[in-house]
């Protein structure tokens, strides 16, 4: 099968492969959003059927929940799971200290949440995520409906606070409308080309009232799988990270 998929798809089918190995039966596994986790769902599922692991799936959006009944995995809700072993996702950058910006699918909150709430988290994704400085990558702020002009304006005043000069917020839209996330939120892309202090603009981005939550991960990564176009892997552990 793989040999039919783009050399883009080959890559994400093959560190897909290589974190699914990862999960163990009785597990609680959180399960990422976005055109890697497919795969990784994918994945899963053929062992689901033919190595009949059993494991339960907690999904960070309502597409990987669809693809997951669909394909058979038993899937449970976050507030059910409590504490997870382990979450595959993938990423839109990922840098050296395995920071992340993630988001791009409009599924951080959940991702961000289920990530924080599981003892490791694993990335998956091709050599093209990864970045020396974060930052390419729009980075996405989640705002309540409420009042989101405001918080625009209180998200511009931070970004000029923190010495960013070319820099563009952008409302995300969909189909000619304000894209709208899985939790009825809307999403502010910040184009910042290079982000000077990850931690830094992450925890005053959080502060501002109507900000719910934004696309920075922070120390919570435990390993990235790279796959490669030519079906290969390479995964990197953080320091005294087994598991």
């Amino acid at each position: 099968m793989i040999a039919d998929l783009s050399p883009s798809d080959r890559s994400k089918y093959a560190c897909a492969l290589h974190a699914s190995k990862l999960v163990k039966s009785g597990m609680k596994v959180g399960l990422g959003t976005g055109s890697t986790a497919y795969w990784l769902v994918y994945h899963l599922a053929e062992r689901v059927r033919n190595e009949d692991l059993k494991f339960f799936g907690v999904p960070t959006s309502n597409n990987t929940r669809d693809q997951a009944q669909a394909e058979g995995i038993k899937v449970i809700s976050m507030d059910d799971a409590g504490r997870l072993d382990l979450t595959i996702d993938g990423a839109d950058e990922f840098d050296q200290s395995m920071n992340l910006i993630k988001g791009g699918g409009g599924a951080h909150l959940q991702e961000k949440i289920v990530a924080f709430g599981s003892d490791q988290m694993v990335v998956i994704a091709d050599e093209s995520k990864k970045v020396k400085k974060l930052g390419k990558f729009p980075l996405p702020v989640e705002v309540l409906k409420f009042g989101s002009a405001s918080t625009k304006i209180k998200i511009e005043e931070l970004i000029v606070a923190q010495n960013y000069q070319d820099f563009n917020i952008q409302k995300r839209m969909k189909d000619g409308k304000s894209f709208i996330t899985d939790e009825g939120n809307l999403i502010f892309d910040l184009e910042l080309n290079e982000i000077k202090d990850p931690r830094r603009l992450c925890r005053d981005l959080n502060i501002i009232p109507g900000v719910v939550e934004n696309g920075l991960f922070i120390d919570v990564c435990s390993a990235v799988i790279l796959g490669y176009s030519d079906g290969t892997t390479d995964i990197s552990w953080k320091k005294d990270v087994v598991l």
